[in-house]
């Protein structure tokens, strides 16, 4: 082989003036053979031989030896050294405009050797992107859709393409939505229709691009996909009945396309995806809560899916997983709920329909992404709500839970929202007995921590929490806000230059709540308040300037 190699590729660089000849074209079936046998070999041999920049030129004049050149290309460039090389020599260039040429088996060539080439370099792909092959590639599809080699041949394409952002756009202004639905719809075999969603999936992450394929009937076909594979054991039907659901769950994260498939609420996708939630399908329960969960992304959306009946759906499958314990359906369920729980009036419906008490039936659980969408889905239910809000403060597995919640150091996200939930039940109860079920169970420190929070919005509500013990019950927190240097952390904050009007105002207000307890009292005077608190009273904002006055005479008053 490696005589007759190093023969072919001398003649091949004596005759490419003439690159008609028939010795071309023998030459070139010969370096196809050796790359067959040993494609290794043969590639450092055609490598060492300098053949590689005669390339451009054979490209250039198309004839019979068109596909082979470009055949050869495919096959050098299966080899990583060998992408380098050909990059070097120029053949990007040539290979992108056979692109444009009619005949198949040359397109089926160019793009094999292109896809070679580029493989796995972000940089190379994106080169492409820049050159406009995207636009040529979908019209192809277009063009040659009977022909299965070259239609695979674009979508491997496209599947490498669409992971980079830059492709999204060029896309977006392509008829590429209409025809991937268009060749889905042909599909009879799994390993095809599977090639089309890889495809879909990434593409389906570019708003302008899911309402597109809302547009072009992309959910029919997913519907119809979760209708055939849904009663079936086999797990090729498995795989692609999550693959259906989870693509319909990913178009309805735009907001167009959202809106144009729960069609006021009549919508026949939205029914459809509704009928998901009481199935005997995991999968198909999961999509369908968290399907509900981006429905519920407007006020008009939750206050239509309230009084039509969903959470009584919700909570129905909430009840089928307290025992059976899916973790992703739980999270999925909570997260639907806590959405529909934001328009007000939608709090007191949800309340009445007992949603607190199927929640907190999820309090044992040990999973972080479940406790945060309870406690996520229990503080939005009693914001404005003062019974509920005080029934639940008193709850004192609730509040002990809480607090050790409060110092999940590994998940931020629980404790957080743990911190934020001891805060609303205080501050939308403003009951006493909140106030001395928080303190009994040590809660008073962490909410003394979270108005160190580089949150503004969660340190006001800690500040705003804190006042409300100190109004309420100040003996009983006293030991607490010592031990937690709450006085300490109010003087930081009204010193800091960068705190937010809103917490050197709430930040005075402590102080003069705490100013009945003696231990308190003699801590603002140690640490100068009244020093810090007359600087304020030139400050731009006209609310904390009145209430550092007001501060002011308070200490002076009382030193």
């Amino acid at each position: 082989m490696a005589d007759n190699l190093s023969e072919a590729l001398k003649t091949l660089k004596l005759s490419s003036a003439d690159s008609t000849s028939d010795s071309v074209e023998n030459c070139l079936d010969c370096l196809l053979k050796a790359l067959a046998q040993n494609n290794v070999e043969a590639s450092e041999k055609i490598q060492e031989m300098g053949v590689l920049p005669m390339m451009p030129s054979l490209l250039a004049i198309q004839n019979s030896c068109t596909p082979k050149v470009a055949n050869i290309i495919a096959e050098l460039a299966k080899n990583e050294f060998m992408r380098s090389p050909c990059v070097e020599a120029g053949l990007i260039p040539p290979l992108v405009q056979l692109l444009n040429c009619k005949d198949q088996e040359v397109l089926l060539q160019t793009g094999r050797a292109l896809g070679n080439i580029c493989y796995d370099s972000h940089t190379l792909q994106a080169q492409l992107i820049s050159m406009g092959v995207i636009p040529t590639l979908v019209q192809l599809l277009g063009v040659h859709s009977q022909n299965t080699a070259l239609t695979e041949m674009c979508l491997i394409a496209f599947g490498n393409l669409a992971e980079l952002e830059s492709s999204k756009e060029q896309f977006a202004s392509t008829n590429i939505a209409e025809e991937l639905v268009r060749l889905f719809r042909k599909q009879v075999e799994h390993e095809k229709k599977e090639m089309i969603f890889e495809v879909l999936a990434p593409l389906a992450e570019n708003d302008v691009i899911k309402l597109q394929l809302v547009e072009a009937g992309l959910v029919e076909c997913l519907l119809d996909v979760v209708g055939q594979t849904v009663d079936s054991d086999r797990e090729e039907d498995t795989a692609q009945l999550k693959t259906a659901s989870d693509l319909m769950v990913l178009l309805l994260l735009g907001d167009e396309s959202m809106q144009k498939l729960f069609d006021g609420g009549k919508g026949n996708v939205f029914q459809r995806v509704l009928s998901w939630v009481p199935s005997n399908s995991h999968q198909l329960q999961l999509a369908g809560a968290l399907a509900i969960a981006n429905f519920a992304r407007n006020d008009g959306n939750c206050i239509h899916m309230v009084d039509t009946g969903i959470v009584q759906m919700l909570l129905d499958l909430l009840d089928r997983h307290v025992e059976e314990g899916n973790v992703t359906v739980q999270h999925a369920a909570l997260s639907a709920l806590r959405n529909l729980a934001i328009p007000v009036v939608n709090k007191s419906k949800m309340l009445t329909a007992g949603v607190t008490d199927v929640v907190l039936r999820f309090l044992p659980s040990e999973m972080p992404p479940v406790q945060f969408k309870l406690l996520g889905t229990l503080r939005m239910l009693i914001d404005t709500q003062a019974d509920a809000a005080e029934q639940l403060g008193m709850n004192r597995k609730l509040v002990e839970r809480l607090v050790e919640w409060c110092e999940a150091k590994d998940h931020a996200g629980v404790m957080g929202e743990s911190n934020r939930l001891l805060s609303a039940l205080i501050r939308h109860s403003k009951s006493k007995e909140v106030v001395r079920t928080v303190i009994q169970y040590g809660g008073v420190k962490h909410l003394v921590t979270m108005a160190t929070s580089e949150h503004m919005i969660m340190q006001n509500e800690a500040l705003v929490a804190l006042g409300l013990i100190a109004a309420l019950d100040l003996d009983s927190a006293e030991k607490d806000f010592v031990g937690a240097t709450l006085v300490q952390v109010l003087h930081k904050l009204l010193m800091e230059e960068k705190s937010a009007p809103e917490i050197k105002y709430n930040s005075m207000i402590l102080i003069c709540s705490v100013m009945g307890s003696e231990p308190l009292h003699k801590e603002v005077h140690s640490l100068a308040f009244i020093d810090v608190v007359s600087k304020l009273r030139t400050h731009e904002n006209k609310t904390v300037s009145h209430q550092a006055s007001l501060t002011e005479q308070r200490l002076t008053a009382q030193s």
